[in-house]
């Protein structure tokens, strides 16, 4: 919920659009009921977005046309491993990089090596080593499942988003957008990394973590913490959208 509503209330300050999208892309995984329930739960929230939700397992045929102008461009390379081939690699260790075969499992995205450098909105100035840090990412996983990397940068491009604001973990993914972005050619974007929400004992609060799901019950307590968590004046306990839109101007 921190991401939601720090992207909300920086898009809401700059008098610009809030879009939902849907990360299905591979829907045989999707669980039944669970994208009703964000829905649900973002309106619980008073977090209003701009224009249909964009579901991206509808949209496979984009990614595809972007995969195949990587492959054109030899900035990608088919792949072999299996998972059990790369268990233990901290980043992919460069395996099939100069195999001709092009029967692969999977398509990796090929990071060369030096620095990706950006100024973050709320991080700072942030990089990454390519090699070392994002090594050859996937860009199209086993059965034809495009990757959370490819999907979500050929979206911005196609959608017109200007910035993307969203948690800290997600830092080295951007290395890994920003890479895809110049391959293909597209505008770049304003990235915002917000920090994490996390346990008392420095875990991030999360489904993997085992955190307790948001109740839109308790949306405007809910509100009340995020707010605190990022450092915004406090505003009055009342109904969500009344303490959003006071948040709004209060936002940095």
């Amino acid at each position: 919920m921190v991401a939601a509503i720090g992207s909300w209330l920086d898009a809401r300050s700059r008098q610009s659009q809030w879009m939902v999208r849907i990360d299905d892309l591979d829907p045989p995984r999707v669980v039944s009921g669970a994208v009703d329930d964000i829905l649900h739960t973002l309106e619980g929230f008073g977090l209003t977005w701009d224009g249909p939700v964009i579901y991206q397992s509808q949209r496979n045929h984009r990614y595809q046309e972007a995969l195949d102008t990587l492959i054109k461009n030899s900035d990608v390379f088919p792949c072999f491993c299996s998972r059990k081939d790369l268990e233990g690699a901290r980043v992919y260790p460069g395996t099939c990089r100069i195999r001709k075969d092009q029967n692969g499992r999977t398509w990796r995205f090929r990071v060369g090596e030096g620095l990706v450098e950006w100024a973050d909105q709320y991080a700072g100035q942030l990089q990454v080593h390519r090699a070392t840090e994002l090594g050859d990412f996937l860009v199209r996983g086993v059965e034809d499942v495009f990757s959370y990397h490819l999907a979500n940068v050929v979206d911005d491009s196609d959608f017109g988003i200007t910035h993307v604001i969203r948690g800290a973990d997600l830092i080295e993914s951007t290395g890994c957008h920003i890479l895809l972005q110049r391959a293909l050619n597209f505008a770049p974007i304003q990235y915002g990394h917000l920090p994490l929400a996390r346990s008392g004992d420095g875990v991030k609060l999360s489904k993997q973590t085992h955190a307790q799901p948001v109740e839109v019950a308790e949306a405007s307590e809910c509100i009340q913490r995020v707010l605190e968590h990022l450092d915004i004046p406090p505003v009055d306990l009342d109904d969500p959208a009344v303490m959003l839109a006071a948040a709004v101007s209060r936002w940095r």
